[in-house]
């Protein structure tokens, strides 16, 4: 006698909904990405290939804002912020969405290894993203809640801004091809290497097993929108508040940050070390290194440290890293900072000799 499968079905069902979630996240995730960053950018380029310029630097004339103000402080946020916005909704956006309507087995498959193809996978997908360090956080933090891998959602993170191709594009048009070879050869260290090396520091992550995931495992515990507006009020809760005053902080500090380099100090590898960790700490909008180090060669900046910003300035930040600080151990961003720092300095080293 034939014996019926009656729990095939209900696993079929769960399986096409899981899909059917899946391809929802992807739908908005390409909607909202068209409107903030891919036709934006495509505009900008073209203004790039014609002008050889995306605007002036975020940071304002080297001569005329070295010594600090309040007012100029709170400009900075403000223009910080009217550049920044729409990409930060969307970040939180896709990074509660990531929470609950990606399938979990799926997930920790895909990403939840500690492998380096895992880590490639990772960084991979964050190049159509092209979010800056901060707006690409909130993302990484939903990865990790769904068991996503240290390295894998690291790769995720610093991929974003480190593997942007339009930056590269307009880094080409504005700047030279020898900043977009450098640019590109530290994007894949950092986003690849680091990111793998960091996932080897970590001591007690074990993999998951993926069997104790159904195809709906946490995914039906509650309605959907009640999951979503949890999600999303955690982040907006402990994400925002330390990202705003961060930002303020930042945008006081600048003033002490990059200070003016004298001609002779202008391409000497203290400047290189100085502003390697500046960039490290600072925050700035996507693409923005590239008229903030536009600006400076024109007031006698070096290639060199001009190179190691290119690198540190977009890779991390102090109000990122703070983001993300309950999703990383401490061991792992203090290595994730440092190791961008290093980079930093090796890119500008190279930059000298431009």
């Amino acid at each position: 006698m034939a014996v019926v499968n009656h729990t095939a079905k209900p696993e079929q069902q769960s399986g096409k909904k899981a899909a059917w979630l899946a391809v929802l996240f992807l739908v908005i995730a390409g909607l909202g990405l068209f409107y903030v960053k891919w036709w934006p950018y495509y505009e900008k380029s073209l203004l790039a290939a014609h002008t050889h310029s995306i605007g002036t630097s975020i940071l304002g004339d080297p001569g005329k804002s070295a010594s600090f103000s309040w007012d100029g402080t709170f400009q900075y946020v403000i223009a910080y912020f009217q550049a920044v916005w729409k990409a930060a909704v969307l970040g939180i956006l896709l990074g509660s969405l990531v929470q609950v309507l990606l399938p979990s087995a799926w997930l920790l498959k895909v990403l939840g290894k500690t492998s380096f193809g895992s880590t490639v996978i990772a960084g991979a997908s964050a190049i159509p993203g092209m979010m800056c360090t901060c707006c690409a956080a909130p993302i990484a933090v939903g990865l990790r809640k769904k068991q996503a891998s240290t390295p894998a959602a690291l790769a995720f993170w610093i991929g974003n801004p480190m593997l942007n191709p339009a930056t590269l594009i307009f880094m080409a048009f504005v700047l030279s091809w020898k900043f977009t070879l450098l640019r590109i050869v530290a994007g894949l260290i950092m986003t690849f290497g680091v990111s793998w090396l960091a996932g080897r520091l970590v001591k007690n992550e074990q993999p998951v097993d993926i069997r104790q995931f159904g195809p709906d495992a946490g995914e039906n515990n509650g309605s959907f929108f009640l999951r979503w507006g949890k999600a999303a009020g955690n982040m907006i809760l402990y994400l925002v508040p330390a990202y705003l005053l961060s930002v303020v902080v930042l945008s006081a500090a600048r003033f002490w940050l990059f200070p003016a380099f004298g001609q002779h100090a202008g391409n000497s590898i203290t400047a290189v070390i100085l502003l390697a960790f500046a960039g490290m700490l600072f925050v700035i909008p996507t693409a923005a290194e590239i008229p903030i180090v536009q600006t400076m060669m024109a007031f006698g900046l070096g290639t060199g440290p001009a190179s190691a910003l290119l690198v540190t300035l977009p890779a991390v930040s102090l109000p990122s890293l703070i983001m993300v600080g309950r999703s990383f151990s401490k061991q792992i961003l203090l290595f994730v900072a440092a190791s961008c720092v290093v980079v930093g300095i090796a890119a500008g080293l190279c930059g000298m000799f431009f």
